[in-house]
Parts: C-alpha cells; sequence; structure tokens
C-alpha cells in the first residue's frame, strides 16, 4: 500500500506532520480529515509491498499507451466509465493500476474526469489536465485524448534524442575519469615510493601528482571536500528554487556558448508545440499562454510568456514580448505575429514548432560531434601529464645509471 508523508492543521490551526498508508492520494485526504486535519501538502514516499518492496512511479510510457487506448475506446462509441474499467484492468503496474481504480470509482460517483485526474499530478501534468478540461466542456473528449497522446508521444521523442545522444559522452567521460583516478591513487604513488627508496628526487610534474594523490587517499580532506561540495550544492539549489535565482541561472545557461543555443531551441520548441496544441484543443488564448507558462521551465520564457498574456487581456498583441525576451529570433518572431494578425496562429505555431525540431536535431548532432573530440582531447591531455609523472623519474633514473 502506499505511503504518504503530509503536512495538516489540526483544529487550533497548528502544523502537524507525518506519514500514513492510504491506497491513493484521494483516499489520503480523507483519511485526515476523518481524524480532524486539513491537509496542505502530501506527497508520497513509494509504494510498498511485502514482496516487492518500493514500486517506482509510472513511466511516461505508461501514460502515453493508457491515453491512446482510452482514446480508442471512447471514439468507438464506449462510455467512460466503461473503458476506465477494462484499461485498469490490463494494467500491471500496481501503483498505477490503484490511481486508475480511484479514478474510475470517482468518475462514477458524479465527478468530472478532471477532477478525479487532478489528484495526480505525478501521472497527469497541468497540460494534461487542462486539454481534458477543454474537452469535457467542448464535447470533444475523443479528440482531446487523441491530441493528448499524439503531443505526448511527440514530446518524448525529442526528450529520448537528446538522452541518447548524450550516452557516449557521459560514458567516455566516466572511464576517462575512472583511469586518471586509477593512476592517480594507485600506479604514481608506488612508482614514486620506489624512487624515494633509492634515494632519487622526484621531478616537480610526479611530486604534484602525488600531492594529489594524497588528498584523494586521505580521509581527512575527502571529508573537507565532500562537506564543502555538499554545503554548495544545498546553497545552489536553494537558491535557484527562488524565483530570482531560477531566473539567474536560467540567464547564464542561455548565455552558454552552443548550449545556450540549444536551450534556447528546446524552450522555443516546447513553447509552440504545447501553445499549438493547447489552441487546437479549443482553449482560449489567454488560458493557453497561462498553462503554458506553467511548464516552459524557463524563467525568461515564462517572464515573456506572462508579459505576452497581459498584453492579449489588455487586447495587444504577443510577438513583442516574445521577441524581446531573445528566446525567440527575429524570424520566429516574426512568423508569430503573421500567424497572429491572420487568425492562423496555431497553425503558424505548428509549422514553427516542426522547423525548430528539425534545427534543434541537426544541432545536437552538431553538437556531439564536437562535443565527442573535446572530450577525448580533455581525457588524452590529462592522462598525458600523469604519463609525464610516471615516465619522467624513471627516465631521470636510467639517466644517472648510465
Amino acid at each position: 500500500m502506499p505511503r504518504f508523508k503530509y503536512i495538516a492543521l489540526d483544529l487550533n490551526k497548528k502544523k502537524v506532520k507525518g506519514t500514513l498508508s492510504s491506497e491513493n492520494l484521494y483516499a489520503a485526504r480523507k483519511q485526515l480529515r476523518s481524524k480532524g486535519l486539513r491537509p496542505t501538502d502530501i506527497s508520497e514516499l513509494g509504494f510498498v509491498d511485502q514482496k516487492k518492496g518500493f514500486i517506482k512511479k509510472s513511466g511516461k510510457k505508461q501514460v502515453v499507451n493508457f491515453t491512446k487506448q482510452l482514446a480508442t475506446l471512447i471514439n468507438s462509441g464506449i462510455k467512460l466509465t466503461d473503458a476506465l474499467s477494462v484499461l485498469t484492468a490490463q494494467v500491471n503496474d500496481v501503483r498505477f493500476k490503484a490511481a486508475l481504480t480511484d479514478i474510475r470509482d470517482r468518475v462514477i460517483t458524479g465527478e468530472s474526469f478532471t477532477e478525479a485526474l487532478s489528484d495526480y499530478d505525478d501521472y497527469f501534468d497541468v497540460i494534461y489536465i487542462s486539454m481534458i478540461r477543454v474537452g469535457e466542456m467542448t464535447g470533444s473528449f475523443g479528440p482531446s485524448l487523441n491530441k493528448i497522446a499524439e503531443f505526448m508521444n511527440k514530446r518524448g521523442k525529442m526528450e529520448s534524442k537528446l538522452i541518447t545522444a548524450m550516452i557516449y559522452p557521459v560514458i567516455l567521460m566516466s572511464v576517462g575519469i575512472i583511469v586518471m583516478l586509477i593512476l592517480t591513487t594507485f600506479v604514481i604513488p608506488r612508482i614514486g615510493e620506489q624512487m624515494r627508496n633509492v634515494g632519487r628526487e622526484l621531478p616537480s610534474i610526479t611530486q604534484f601528482v602525488l600531492g594529489v594523490s594524497d588528498i584523494l587517499k586521505s580521509p581527512q580532506w575527502l571529508l573537507t571536500i565532500f562537506t564543502v561540495l555538499f554545503v554548495l550544492t544545498v546553497t545552489i539549489r536553494k537558491f535557484i528554487k527562488t524565483p530570482r535565482g531560477a531566473l539567474m541561472k536560467d540567464r547564464f545557461l542561455l548565455g552558454i556558448p552552443l548550449i545556450g543555443k540549444l536551450i534556447k531551441q528546446a524552450v522555443a520548441v516546447r513553447f509552440t508545440s504545447t501553445l499549438s496544441t493547447l489552441l487546437a484543443s479549443g482553449m482560449p488564448i489567454a488560458e493557453s499562454l497561462k498553462v503554458v507558462s506553467e511548464v516552459t521551465g524557463n524563467m525568461v520564457m515564462v517572464n515573456a510568456i506572462r508579459g505576452a498574456r497581459d498584453r492579449i487581456l489588455s487586447g495587444a498583441d504577443i510577438s513583442t514580448p516574445l521577441s524581446e525576451s531573445g528566446i525567440l529570433d527575429a524570424t520566429t518572431a516574426h512568423m508569430v505575429a503573421v500567424g497572429e494578425q491572420s487568425g492562423e496562429l496555431e497553425t503558424m505555431l505548428n509549422n514553427i514548432s516542426e522547423a525548430l525540431e528539425e534545427d534543434n536535431e541537426i544541432m545536437i548532432e552538431r553538437l556531439n560531434a564536437l562535443v565527442e573530440p573535446l572530450i577525448i582531447i580533455c581525457i588524452a591531455a590529462g592522462v598525458g601529464v600523469l604519463a609525464a609523472a610516471m615516465i619522467l623519474p624513471m627516465v631521470d633514473f636510467s639517466t644517472s645509471a648510465m
């Protein structure tokens, strides 16, 4: 049974913290209210099963498959409750099954599908729930499900391409670091010890590497280093969670050569594809911009979207604040303006998204082609320094022996 940690207020408005076991988030809230507590925050610790232990959260692929199958059943004329019953019976993931069971039961009792989904934001994000809400309100529930599945599948492919491109450089860098650590902590110290035993003075580079080796093998130094790194990490993570820190972080990332451009492209793709999908589902532009601002993931773009939304509400255009943000280039911003003026914003955004995705794929390939040689050069330089630290003492010893 899943376990939840919670923060709640008792009858005296005193904060109470604790954990409890319940079948789902909705049941956990009911359980707390029955005890006279008003929950302010509930999050799942994990799903506990005596045989399997902790079960991880369901992957995006499972949610995509569920959405595709639900769309097929709904478009075939099957009632939502019946469709949910069929799909729930087919799910193998115990945790996801429990969530779907609760959603189905709540829909049967009269709750809307949107309300039932809202308690499971670890599966269904704000875009998903917003599009479902529009589908229920406009009577286009089946088509909305199709659009959601297509959108999630498209976004998943883009993310997987980026992850795939990073696999080889990460492996290469990891192997290089491991090799250099072995040489620094095991091989070179033995050579240095042998040279010292015969009374030979070691070259400066060897002494430097031995000094680094002593630090790496010293518990006190390692504890100090890890403590400093831990404190810095915690401090930085707390800072970037603040609005100012998040904005500074995103501005810094956007300013990095090559990587910054890739991030701009990725943010622009997410903005255009998400906004296009929401508009296609029938959501008003002001509400669509509000949803997009919550999922963009970049504070520079978030501020630009909020500015665009404010301009829309005041009767102005949306392209100007987007262009001023620096995320969208002049050409893209102009295309948005043209789409807005012609009343074809949804189509224009979709075209922009497809064009940016193609550019993004090319940029990822080029960046990958550039990064790999750079990593190899850096590793070669590091190994070269270590090789010199090993070879020079032996060369000096051989020369003096002659």
